[in-house]
């Protein structure tokens, strides 16, 4: 599976923010089951999953448990399990509306679910176990509102909850996704996710449990929001009582502060009444987040609180861009990841937290580096791509720095957060003319052109345009001015440590 308060921040503030460091690290509710389909596994090579971690900068795992079903056999909700036949054939009637290759592959990883439960094996209590064992924090994680394939009504991956009740969905007269949402303004809504969270603590043991309220970001009625925000700030405060002093909560937000509060999701509030021990503020799916505020989430945080950068796995510069070699979609390197990280632990970040980083298949392009990621998160070679915000509450305007429409003897600045240190690079991605000899000013110093590139992996389907210069973060400015006619759909800046 596959603010209320603003507060400034200046260049100034970002520079002075302590580093943190560390990775928390999010491994979703099926990647193994599917990963490892075909296998009879037992308990000790379940365990050993969690080997890869040790020794490494994940300082937290956090094991989801759930999408619209549980992971595991539950008595609260509906789980993976729940309807299919191991003496069936792939498209028997759990699989029945899905294409025929769907059908074998959902087939393959729902009977490794079921053949570990029929085993007494549950994957998520052993890894929990384990990472205690490495002295790794324990976590479990719960998406509060997935929505996986939601357009197929009759899908496997959906909760007889979710299916028989359509008139607690969010905004029942629209049919996109996010529309088909359960809404949380219904107090049955509120006590099926809650017995869950109860059903978790009790089966359980872990150092802390996350509420992942950006699987899939969208909880309340249109215009219902502010209503919601007192509704789940009411949810919180009975979660806290029921897991106590002992073990820790979490949430993942949107990553603007008045985004967050606007949907409902005021973890500021939370943060500041002690409902919430961690912070984590991402995107939801399509691209990392480049740009998001750490520096004022810090402030509005009180200090005690864990604030975590969320990255997505995706690596795209604005909504409809295309990725080198035509892709639609493309995923973050390690370079990118390193840009990514140094940039928020400059500001005041106390860890990184990957989503869809996983060690197969939902994984980073090029993967095989790994687990020198997991060693070594900030690096030296670093590129800082610019990038966009994907969630903004109904009604708000979208902002994106990309792409850009220039026209000929007009200067565009677009300012890119770079974190402590030296840029020596700058690319720039155009589409309808020839940039190499446009001017180019980064922090006011004059940036040179060296040549062209064609083969940038990650990086956009139009020729790259590389400028070497000296500057200095922890923000530069890149003042660009064209002399055509052109579209420019990427931008990034490099550091080589």
């Amino acid at each position: 599976m596959n603010r209320r308060t603003f507060l400034g921040s200046s260049a100034a503030a970002l520079a002075a923010a302590p580093a943190g460091g560390g990775i928390a690290l999010n491994e979703d509710s099926n990647h193994y089951f599917a990963s490892r389909a075909g296998k009879r596994l037992t308990a000790a090579e379940v365990s050993s999953f969690v080997d890869q971690y040790a020794g490494t900068q994940v300082r937290e795992l956090l094991f989801n448990v759930n999408a619209m079903r549980a992971g595991f056999l539950s008595k609260t909700r509906t789980s993976f399990t729940t309807g299919y036949d191991p003496n069936g054939p792939d498209q028997q009637p759990m699989f029945a509306s899905v294409p025929a290759a769907e059908a074998k592959f959902a087939r393959a990883w729902v009977h490794q679910a079921w053949q570990l439960e029929q085993d007494g094996i549950d994957v998520y209590k052993l890894w929990l176990a384990r990472a205690r064992k490495h002295r790794i924090g324990a976590w479990v994680s719960m998406r509060m509102n997935d929505l996986h394939n939601v357009d197929d009504e009759r899908h496997y991956l959906h909760s007889e909850f979710w299916k028989i009740n359509p008139q607690f969905r969010r905004v029942p007269y629209r049919g996109e996704q996010r529309d088909r949402a359960l809404d949380y303004l219904h107090a049955e809504v509120r006590e099926h996710n809650f017995s869950f969270v109860d059903e978790i603590a009790s089966r359980y043991e872990f150092d802390g449990l996350e509420l992942d309220w950006m699987r899939f970001g969208f909880h309340f009625a249109q215009g219902g929001e502010a209503r919601g925000a007192e509704l789940l700030t009411e949810f919180h405060r009975r979660v806290r009582k029921r897991l106590g002093t002992g073990r820790r909560i979490a949430v993942r937000v949107p990553s603007r502060p008045e985004t967050a509060a606007r949907l409902g999701l005021d973890a500021v509030r939370w943060a500041r009444e002690g409902l919430v021990d961690a912070v984590t503020v991402t995107n939801f799916w399509r691209t990392v987040d480049n740009d998001m505020p750490i520096a004022l989430w810090r402030q509005l945080l009180p200090r005690s609180v864990q604030l975590r950068a969320g990255l997505e796995l995706g690596l795209n510069a604005f909504q409809g861009s295309v990725a080198a070699g035509g892709r639609p979609f493309q995923t973050n390197s390690i370079e990118t990841v390193r840009g990514s990280a140094h940039a928020y632990l400059s500001q005041g970040a106390d860890a990184i937290y990957l989503f869809n980083y996983m060690d197969s298949q939902t994984a980073m392009d090029d993967n095989a580096r790994y687990s020198e990621l997991l060693r070594d998160v900030r690096g030296k070679l670093r590129r800082h791509v610019v990038t966009y915000q994907d969630t903004w509450a109904p009604g708000e305007k979208p902002a994106y720095k990309l792409p850009v429409e220039t026209e000929a003897g007009r200067w565009f600045a677009i300012r890119v957060a770079t974190g402590e240190g030296a840029i020596s690079k700058v690319r720039i991605g155009v589409r309808g003319a020839d940039a190499s000899s446009w001017a180019m000013r980064v922090n006011g110093a004059v940036a040179a052109f060296t040549r062209v590139e064609t083969d940038l992996k990650p990086g956009p389907d139009t020729p790259v345009y590389l400028f070497t210069v000296q500057a200095q973060g922890p923000e530069i400015v890149v003042d660009t001015q064209a002399n055509a006619k052109a579209r420019v759909e990427w931008m990034e800046a490099v550091s080589d440590g």
